[in-house]
């Protein structure tokens, strides 16, 4: 069975930045499940894994535009202290969620003086080359119920508990 939409799709991956430092990575804690081409992973990786087939292992490098998009300068902003009542330290690398017109987006605090906190709206990932090491181990019909609800129930996916 090749890799194709509609499948559920087992990877073992391995993520690194150009200069080799691991990211993140599945070893530790089981492959992962995904329903391919309901664009739950980067599209660069998902059309890289497109015609796979259960025992492939292979290196692709997804260029930004591909992945999480280049930086953009105009999401970094700096914002009063004051419109973090109720935290008592704010120190780089603290993440907050806010409401943009987009639906809920990430904050990541880069920089604290006495007056301001200066904010990223970029995903941590943002104008990176992402390189993957990747290890198909299993492929399988999405069950009605997966397709329905465009996620992976079960082990490695989501589960409604």
């Amino acid at each position: 069975m090749q890799i194709a939409a509609n499948k559920v799709v087992h990877i073992h991956y391995t993520l690194t930045n150009d200069h080799g430092e691991v990211l993140d990575s599945s070893k530790s804690r089981g492959p992962l499940a995904y329903l391919h081409g309901a664009g739950s992973i980067i599209p660069g990786l998902e059309n890289a894994l497109t015609g796979h087939m259960v025992g492939d292992r292979f290196q692709v490098s997804i260029p930004p535009e591909e992945a999480y998009g280049p930086r953009d300068d105009d999401l970094v902003q700096a914002v009063p202290k004051s419109a973090f009542q109720g935290v008592t330290e704010i120190v780089p690398g603290m993440q907050f969620e806010a409401q943009s017109p987009d639906g809920p987006q990430w904050l990541t605090v880069i920089g604290v003086d006495e007056d301001e906190v200066i904010l990223d709206g970029n995903h941590p990932m943002a104008g990176l080359t992402l390189n993957f090491d990747i290890e198909v181990t299993g492929i399988r019909d999405a069950t009605a119920e997966e397709l329905d609800h465009g996620h992976v129930h079960g082990p490695g996916g989501h589960s409604h508990g």
